[in-house]
């Protein structure tokens, strides 16, 4: 994920985050970025399957419209 990122740099980044939030806050802050992080790939597969469905609604349309055309033409 972060190619250039060795363990010094990791560890001071830590370092910070615990000295900015305090060893009591700081699983909150965890849990709080993963539950957002969460949410955002669940609405992220919503906006995918809503516009799979949108297809699908699109292809019936079009599969009877072209049906009802050739129907038409028989008679």
């Amino acid at each position: 994920m972060f190619p250039n990122l060795g363990g010094q740099e990791l560890f001071i980044i830590l370092f910070l985050a615990l000295l900015l939030f305090g060893a009591k806050r700081l699983p909150e802050v965890g849990a709080g970025l993963g539950k957002g992080i969460r949410s955002f790939k669940e609405a992220l597969k919503g906006a995918e399957i809503k516009e799979d469905l949108e297809k699908l609604e699109n292809k019936k349309t079009e599969s009877s419209s072209s049906e009802e055309k050739v129907s038409s033409k028989k008679t």
